[in-house]
């Protein structure tokens, strides 16, 4: 088992910055990926960022590259993801998620993932 713990979500102004952090434990040297997704009020949850653990290659959904930076610690076991140049179009809920599945993983689908955290607010104001 592999538990997610997030934290610094809140309010911004648009063209702001917000840290977004997920503290990883238990079974962690199981992980493969860690990633990102939201889920604004009336839609699906969407793909955000990725990270390999090991490897540190990085994925982004188009809406966000070159406005956030996912980063990850392995010492610290925790993931960060970088906001900047906030939209208001960026309000959701914001998931962590770790993936410790083999075989073909697609770290940009919520199936290749199978731990979640609690999910932090993000509110961007215009």
């Amino acid at each position: 088992q592999v538990h997610l713990l997030e934290s610094g979500g809140g309010l911004a102004q648009a063209g702001g910055s917000l840290r977004l952090s997920c503290a990883a434990s238990g079974r962690t040297s199981d992980m493969y990926a860690m990633g990102w997704f939201r889920q604004a009020p009336g839609k699906d949850r969407e793909f955000v960022a990725a990270i390999t653990w090991h490897g540190g290659t990085t994925y982004y959904s188009e809406s966000v590259k070159g406005r956030f930076d996912i980063s990850r610690d392995n010492v610290k076991k925790t993931e960060y993801l970088e906001m900047n140049s906030l939209k208001p179009e960026d309000t959701a809920v914001y998931y962590c998620a770790a993936s410790s599945l083999t075989g073909i993983v697609v770290v940009t689908n919520h199936s290749g993932y199978d731990y979640w955290g609690q999910g932090t607010q993000v509110t961007v104001s215009s």
